[in-house]
This record gives structure tokens, sequence and C-alpha cells, in this order.
């Protein structure tokens, strides 16, 4: 399993999302757009769910800042539409149902799939990594003060 750490390429990567669409990394770094990648869980579990939803209730100040957000589990691309359809989710959800993009990042857990969030600037480096499982709400202002750092970056 891959150990990233700040400063480290990340990892190409392309999976569906809930529409059935395919999201990579190469068309955010073509956009020269930085992305907060963050990886759940489970859909409509408590935390998870909390974490989506402090995501959602802030996803207007990471669009200012110049990023998007992307959401990452092992849920199929039903359980991720209805997810986000409840919550009102307005980024996106890729599904990782052989937890392919989960072993590229270094995401694991003991018992649930590991939760962990990369900040990945324009270039496609990772400027910030927040590993907690279950920590569902801290790193999204810590995820967005480094977004709004890179975006002060020429």
């Amino acid at each position: 399993m891959t150990k990233l750490k700040v400063g480290n390429v990340a990892p190409d990567f392309e999976a569906k999302n809930y529409l059935g669409q395919t999201v990579t990394l190469k068309e955010f770094k073509e956009k020269s757009q930085p992305i907060v990648l963050y990886f759940y869980p489970k859909d409509n579990s408590p935390v998870c769910t909390k974490e989506s939803c402090e995501f959602r209730d802030k996803y207007q100040k990471f669009i200012e800042a110049g990023a998007e957000v992307i959401g990452v589990s092992s849920d199929g691309e039903d359980s991720h539409k209805s997810f986000v359809s409840k919550y009102s989710l307005p980024f996106t959800l890729l599904t990782d149902k052989h937890s392919k993009l989960a072993k590229l990042y270094g995401v694991n857990g003991i018992l649930l799939p590991g939760r962990k969030t990369f900040i990945i600037d324009k270039h496609g480096i990772i400027a910030g990594i927040h590993d907690g499982l279950l920590s569902s709400t801290s790193h999204i202002d810590e995820s967005l003060k480094i977004i709004e750092k890179l975006k002060l970056q020429i």
C-alpha cells in the first residue's frame, strides 16, 4: 500500500461518479484546478453523513477559492445517487467498489474502510493530508485554509 506524503505527486486516477461519468485527476490538472479528495467509509452512516454535509455547507467557500471537492467510497452508483439527493450534496462522489483508488492513495482502515483527505494543488502535488477515521469535520476547515493559501501562490 502506498504511503503518500505532502510534496508527493498525487497518483493519477480514473473512476466513475454516481452519474456513471468518468472523472480523472488529469482533467483537474488540465484546468489548473486544485481538488479536495476525501475518502470516507460509507454513505448514510452517521459520521460520514456529518462529514459530507459539512463539505456541502462549506462547498461555496471551496469553489470561491478555486477548488473542487470530490468524495470517494466503495458504495455503488445507486447508493451515491440516493446520498447526493437526500442531503443535496453539490459535489461529485466517486465509486471505488474494489478499493482501487483507496489502495492507490494508501487509504486503509482496520474494521471499516479508511477516512482520509488529500488536498491536491493545480499541478497535481499533494499539498495536505488529513487522516482520521473518527474525525468527521475537523479537517474541513484545515483543508480550506490550505486551498486558500494555494490560491495566493502564482
